[in-house]
């Protein structure tokens, strides 16, 4: 059955308006998955931050705030934090650099837990 000129500019218009509509939905699925992925790591920083510290759970925030810059970001934290940072970028080395074992002996082509011999 043929349809008219009209008849098919309104079913192409239709179509167009679900598309926009289901981009808009998809769209806001995005941001609510990209939210979820960084709240999920701070909610469990916080709990375990709360549970090796239970009594900052009731300090204002201006309180924790200042618990932390005269705990935590001062220098010895810093330093800690730096050490930290630089065992785990160690640890991410690539297979096949080299690397220093503990006791700083050096290793080449260290591999990783759970990789076999090939």
């Amino acid at each position: 059955m043929a349809k008219t000129a009209q008849e098919k500019i309104e079913l192409k218009m239709t179509e167009k308006q679900q598309l926009e509509n289901e981009l808009k939905r998809l769209m806001q699925q995005l941001k609510a998955e990209e939210r979820k992925a960084l709240t999920n790591p701070m909610r469990k920083r916080r709990g375990l931050f709360e549970s090796l510290l239970p009594d900052t759970i009731p300090l204002s925030e201006d309180n924790f705030k200042t618990f932390l810059e005269k705990t935590v970001a001062d220098d010895f934290g810093r330093r800690s934090l730096a050490a930290l940072k630089a065992a785990q970028e160690k640890q991410a080395a690539p297979i096949g650099t080299d690397a220093t074992a503990p006791g700083g002996e050096a290793v080449s082509g260290k591999r990783r837990h759970g990789q076999d011999k090939r």
